[in-house]
């Protein structure tokens, strides 16, 4: 059963100081509290804010109230509870939530409508329960002591510095500008500090031709927490059809969308790492998530590279299987691509940005 929905706190009723509500407006009272400052992202787990929210009443549950995980939904059975909550502690400093400032308002359930996707979802802890043919995850593809070297080799080279994260580019450089590289512009072969991977790739499950492996460029991304991707798929003109993504430093979901109408492309110069997720107008598609844990390789092959946008969420915090994982203070990836010299004659023209 899906966690309920409940719409943004309430904009008529709004908390003075000192727990009252201004009388400008009519007050819309609900038995739910939307809690901002408050949860596992600032080190506060559900159960705890249950137990102080208890002292006033019955709570029946404690949900996340977004994908920040530092707001939450405090349910009661009846308003009068929580309107003591509200009165109690809006604007106060918390000593059993590590003294925290809780800044709350009433926040109403909304029913669920058919037409609307859940913001949650399963997320799977193998390829194979995607569902989506030519994805396939490695875990433990590169030992813990290879990971530091490969992090201790980028960390010594310089990086790019974008929007919201760090980047560095080998063999070609891309432009963000128009999701492309120049292939007259060869920055040499790629770093020997990456040899060792290229090798292991060579060997890669479910490769039919290990002469498709040729691979000649690496984008190396340093994500701080809460920065991710929003949907993309990587030019179809600017790459073959293989694209390895190595996951070091830290986990994160990578999840990923098929549109009934073929692929949607950002206008030009816009940024991949913009928290706008959705396209205008964009709500028919197929979704699925899966966990990469750190040291895991991912291969986007045939379909799943070709026709699925992927993208990472902008979240600081990610739920597997109702465990709360906490991103970590830096995740760094290896983009391995093959640049494509020739025009692209894929089975998906209708995600290929040559039909545009």
């Amino acid at each position: 059963m899906g966690l309920p929905r409940f719409g943004p706190p309430n904009p008529k009723a709004v908390m003075g100081d000192d727990g009252t509500t201004k009388k400008t407006n009519p007050i819309i009272s609900s038995p739910n509290l939307y809690v901002a400052n408050c949860g596992p992202a600032v080190g506060l787990s559900h159960d705890a804010i249950a137990a102080v929210f208890a002292s006033f009443g019955h709570v029946q549950g404690v949900y996340a109230a977004d994908d920040s995980g530092a707001r939450v939904v405090v349910c009661y059975d009846n308003e009068s509870c929580a309107a003591a909550a509200l009165a109690a502690l809006h604007g106060r400093s918390c000593p059993q939530l590590a003294g925290r400032t809780l800044h709350i308002r009433y926040s109403v359930l909304q029913p669920s409508p058919t037409t609307v996707h859940s913001s949650s979802i399963q997320v799977c802890l193998s390829a194979s329960e995607t569902s989506i043919p030519g994805l396939y995850l490695v875990p433990d593809f590169v030992t813990p002591r290879e990971e530091q070297e490969l992090l201790a080799a980028v960390d010594a080279r310089p990086w790019i510095s974008l929007a919201k994260r760090r980047v560095q580019h080998y063999g070609y450089q891309f432009c963000y500008q128009t999701r492309n590289v120049n292939t007259k512009q060869h920055l040499g072969e790629l770093p020997s500090f990456v040899s060792p991977v290229l090798e292991r790739v060579s060997s890669f499950p479910n490769l039919n031709d290990a002469a498709d492996v040729s691979l000649d460029q690496l984008t190396v991304n340093e994500y701080p927490p809460g920065v991710g991707l929003s949907p993309h798929i990587d030019t179809h003109s600017a790459f073959e059809g293989l694209i390895f993504s190595l996951s070091l430093a830290g986990p994160c979901i990578m999840e990923f969308r098929r549109y009934a109408q073929g692929a949607w492309f950002p206008k030009a110069g816009s940024s991949i790492d913009t928290e706008s997720e959705n396209p205008e107008n964009c709500t028919n598609f197929s979704r699925r998530a899966i966990y990469l844990p750190p040291r895991s390789m991912l291969l986007l092959s045939g379909e799943a590279r070709l026709a699925w946008h992927h993208y990472i969420p902008h979240h600081k915090i990610d739920i597997v299987n109702d465990n709360v994982i906490k991103r970590s203070a830096r995740r760094v990836s290896f983009t391995l691509r093959k640049v494509r010299t020739g025009p692209c004659q894929c089975q998906f023209p209708q995600y290929c940005d040559s039909q545009r």
